[in-house]
């Protein structure tokens, strides 16, 4: 129920294996393995100075006192210890001391029978246990802990009444047992009987979602339970209110969330409890009238707790004075101030308000003021998380005056589970929207302004795995924020994360991942396309250094190859803080040197989980980005099973997934080898089936479906091969798109198909004309009019001619289609294209002027600044050469045009297009036509500026 930034469900219906079992088996069952390991003398270097081989000296660990020994086992989790037992007998013997063993923590491991089995011969002194899920339930029976005190469980939703009836018969002495938050939906009535029958030494009782608590039930409880003190019924479905009266023991009381009570029956029946001194009924619809009897006819009762009872607010809203006169009873509620308020449970002592819940304050002066203090914290940890949970309307004021700092008083418990639930609170109140991983600005900027930051990175530092998995993901969330991830940044927080990333505990890791993947996170960390990594904003430039400078990246990629397929939520983290940190050049080379390559691609092969592909491709994208800068896209490609994973990943039913390996296939276009690796793959086909089925899908599926074609129609049997495949249709479809992404990236794939002649007539044949001269004049960007321009131009050049007498169908005979009409159309915009970038005047001046400065201006003027990332063939500039000669005044024009562009000093490929040219001696037929008497005055100056661009190139290379 946790809400998680950053995180998507995959569907694989929870069945994946817990690939943890084997290793938490190990945890146990190391001691009993390997005896004896020699050598425990150490080097260490001596303090102070000192020359030659005086700098260090020999400690043989054997000699520590066994005090020591036990004191450093007592600080270590449960894995360690028992590698550590395993060193030598006396260790082992020390490992197994019962002082080590009266408290468990199974929660982060898997506890089935077998484990539970080799533990048990620990387990003569255990009186604490901590379990999640039923199954760790069902298997306590097995640790023989029959001294056994308190048990805390949660996820125990499966629970069963054979299976808690079976808990409360093997474990007499119970005191305490509490489980959830997760409801107990199968939990009757029969099972809390047999409880009371079991555990007659019973004095804490809190159980989350029963089905039903009725007269008979509790009243068991009452019979067998005498000195059960304190009870709590969580969000049950139905409690027989009056039978809780007969509880006589009873201090505490909660029925928080529970909607079925009748508090006439409620209010009367419990005010006649003898040693009731706190209630809580919080989340309920209880009325002010029931409040007030409680105040009126009980005598022992101090504290009422009514956090977000709407009708108690009204309440208090229309008379602000309508419980002050409580006769010394303290009613709590949202609109109250808290703090405040409880400092009145202290009259005999100052107590500072944001001190109130130090237990400094009562601890070994009044017992019953530090039972009641300690339930109220624990209450208000489960409140508090209710409420964050399902994260009602109105809030606002309250998170933000009080709720922050409350929570991070309660981080501060000598309470573990208040502690830990404090975090997941603070993780979970600052979430407006899991999907789109949205958070509350104001809300996460109080937290940091209270001094929450260095409080929960202490809590990670902290050795109880428990805690730093719940700090970690309070840690992630808050850094969605990008003022508080540069607040964590600041405090060591990256260097922690990635300690905590390197953790044995998949817990732990997994939200230490989720911290790293937020940390990375910046303005444009998605999909990177090749112009756009200078995007990336200065300040998560410095994240992501502090992050690879920290060893994250290496801890990110162990953690993939540590955890195989099945453990979604390890993997999907680490793998999108990979993908954010390979948008950025220098880490992009660090996650391929620590071997992030071969994870991604083995992720992307083997994985079955959507979240962890869709970030795997992600990942593999923006490593295939920095084509220029790196060899990460050569890399990608030559990884074995690469290109043919991702071309299998486009056909995924999660469109993600697909959008996320379209942009890798994209990316790695730019290669080469990759191209014709992609198209041997079965990449031509998959991608036009793509193209063909995204058209009514989102933006981004699009753009990256017309970029793949992009991509791949660079080569001549590509090209073709798409238009055989039946790719100008939807390419034209996408051309007409109202997003300017979408429309540029198909017009640039029209372009490069264009160049084919039968490419050609098929998008005349299709209606691909007026389509591109509709973008070439009023698209928004300029690349697209330009590619659009381009598209047109090599059509109507006059090599189409001779295949449109035979046509492109499979019977020999075209469509029906007027050529010549579309000719006139296409000349006519791509002139109206040129045009825009002449200005008549400035443009006479430079026909007419020897000056550079002239040229150099209107050069300035014209560049269109995306087109300098555009690379061109050598037959695609021998085209324009060609195309200099054409008949066609306005053909020249725009061929003259295009080179400027190309040639332009600065561009990304300028030396290569100007090398190009040269070879294929334009220079002649560039002065040609600017001599031309019949070429317009924009061919003539278009044609001088490119004649001094091949100029400054030429000059560049022989100095």
């Amino acid at each position: 129920m946790t809400r998680r930034v950053r995180r998507r469900l995959c569907k694989d219906g929870g069945k994946g294996k817990d690939v943890a079992a084997d290793e938490e088996r190990e945890l146990v069952s190391c001691s009993s393995s390997s005896r004896r390991r020699g050598g425990l003398g150490v080097a260490v270097a001596a303090r102070g100075g000192g020359g030659g081989g005086s700098g260090s000296c020999v400690v043989d660990w054997r000699t520590l006192p066994d005090d020591t020994v036990l004191q450093l086992f007592g600080r270590l989790n449960y894995r360690d210890r028992a590698s550590m037992a395993a060193a030598c007998r006396t260790w082992r013997d020390l490992g197994a001391s019962p002082c080590l063993w009266s408290a468990l923590d199974l929660r982060a491991h898997r506890c089935d029978a077998e484990v539970a089995s080799s533990l048990s011969s620990r387990c003569g002194s255990l009186r604490r246990l901590r379990l999640r899920g039923h199954e760790a339930a069902a298997a306590a029976s097995g640790l023989r802990a029959r001294g056994l005190r308190e048990v805390v469980a949660d996820g125990c939703r499966g629970l069963t009444d054979a299976t808690l009836a079976v808990l409360a018969a093997r474990h007499e002495a119970l005191e305490s047992l509490q489980i959830g938050p997760d409801p107990l939906e199968r939990i009757s009535s029969d099972a809390l009987r047999q409880v009371a029958f079991c555990c007659s030494r019973l004095r804490r009782l809190r159980l989350s979602g029963l089905r039903d608590a009725d007269a008979d039930a509790i009243g068991a409880l009452a019979r067998y339970c005498p000195l059960l003190e304190d009870v709590a019924f969580l969000d049950c479905g139905s409690v027989d209110e009056a039978a809780i009266a007969g509880i006589l023991s009873l201090r505490f009381l909660s029925v928080a969330g529970c909607h079925n009570l009748k508090w006439a029956t409620a209010s009367t029946s419990w005010a006649q409890l003898p040693s009731l001194v706190a209630v809580d009924v919080s989340r309920t619809d209880v009325s002010p009238s029931a409040i007030s009897r409680l105040i009126s006819h009980s005598k022992t009762l101090k504290l009422i707790c009514t956090l977000n009872c709407k009708s108690v607010e009204e309440e208090q809203a229309h008379n602000p004075g309508a419980f002050s006169n409580s006769k010394g009873k303290l009613v709590l509620t949202i609109t109250s101030h808290i703090f405040k308020s409880v400092v009145s449970l202290f009259p005999d002592k100052v107590v500072k308000e944001n001190e109130v819940f130090n237990e400094c304050n009562w601890k070994g002066k009044d017992n019953a003021l530090g039972d009641m203090m300690s339930w109220l914290e624990w209450i208000l940890s489960q409140t508090l998380l209710r409420i964050a949970e399902s994260n009602p309307q109105g809030m606002d004021d309250f998170w933000l005056q009080q709720g922050a700092d409350m929570l991070l008083s309660l981080v501060k418990s000598s309470q573990e589970d208040v502690q830990e639930r404090a975090a997941t609170t603070l993780a979970t109140f600052v979430v407006i929207d899991d999907e789109s991983a949205n958070v509350d600005a104001a809300r996460s900027e109080a937290v940091m302004r209270v001094g929450g930051i260095p409080m929960l990175l202490d809590l990670a530092r902290c050795s109880r795995e428990s805690a730093q998995s719940e700090a970690a993901k309070a840690i992630a969330n808050l850094s969605v924020n990008a003022k508080v991830a540069k607040a964590v940044a600041d405090e060591g927080g990256i260097t922690i994360l990635t300690n905590l990333a390197r953790s044995m505990n998949r817990l732990v890791a997994e939200e230490a991942a989720g911290g790293l993947w937020n940390l990375s996170v910046g303005e444009e960390h998605k999909v990177v396309t090749p112009w756009m990594l200078n995007t990336l904003i200065a300040m998560s430039d410095v994240l992501l250094a502090a992050i690879a400078a920290a060893g994250g990246i290496k801890a990110l990629v162990d953690l993939i190859l540590r955890w195989p397929a099945g453990t979604d939520g390890v993997l999907e983290r680490a793998a999108g803080a990979l993908a954010n940190l390979a948008a950025d050049d220098k880490c992009s080379m660090e996650v391929a040197k620590a071997g992030g390559v071969h994870a991604l691609v083995m992720l992307a092969r083997s994985c079955k989980l959507e979240g962890v592909l869709e970030q795997a491709a992600r990942a593999l994208a923006n490593l295939a980005a920095h084509g220029d800068n790196n060899n990460n896209n050569a890399a990608v490609g030559q990884e074995a099973g690469a290109l043919e994973a991702l071309v299998q990943l486009t056909s995924s039913q999660n469109e993600g997934v697909r959008q996320e390996a379209a942009g890798a296939l994209w990316n790695l276009s730019f290669d080469d080898r990759n191209r014709e690796g992609i198209a041997a793959a079965g990449g031509v086909e998959a991608l036009v089936s793509l193209a063909q089925e995204c058209l009514n899908a989102s933006e981004g599926l699009q753009e990256r479906a017309a970029g793949a074609l992009w991509g791949l129609s660079v080569s001549e049997a590509n090209s073709m091969a798409i238009g055989q495949e039946g790719g100008v249709a939807p390419l034209l479809t996408l051309a007409q798109s109202d997003v300017e992404d979408v429309h540029e990236t198909a017009a640039g794939a029209l372009w490069n198909l264009a160049f084919y002649s039968g490419n050609a007539l098929r998008i005349v044949e299709e209606g691909g004309v007026p389509i591109l001269v509709r973008l070439c004049s009023s698209s928004g960007s300029k690349m697209a009019r330009f590619m659009s321009a381009l598209a047109l131009a090599y059509m109507f050049d006059g090599r189409m001619d001779e295949v449109a007498l035979v046509g492109t169908s499979s019977e020999g005979s075209s469509k029906s289609v007027n050529v010549e009409g579309a000719r006139r159309m296409a000349l006519k915009h791509i002139q109206t294209f040129v045009l825009t970038f002449s200005d008549p005047q400035v443009f006479t001046t430079a026909s007419t002027s020897s000056a550079s400065a002239a040229l150099s201006q209107i050069a300035d003027a014209v560049f269109i600044q995306e087109a300098g990332h555009l690379r061109c063939s050598g037959a695609e500039i021998a085209r324009f050469v060609a195309m200099l000669r054409n008949p066609a005044s306005i053909l020249r024009a725009c061929a003259a045009f295009a080179l400027l562009q190309f040639t332009i000093p600065g561009g990304r490929h300028a030396v290569h297009h100007a090398g190009l040219l040269q070879k294929a001696g334009a220079a002649r037929v560039l002065r040609a036509a600017a001599a031309a008497t019949t070429a317009s005055i924009e061919a003539k100056v278009f044609a001088r500026i490119v004649l001094r661009n091949l100029e400054h190139h030429q000059t560049g290379t022989s100095t």
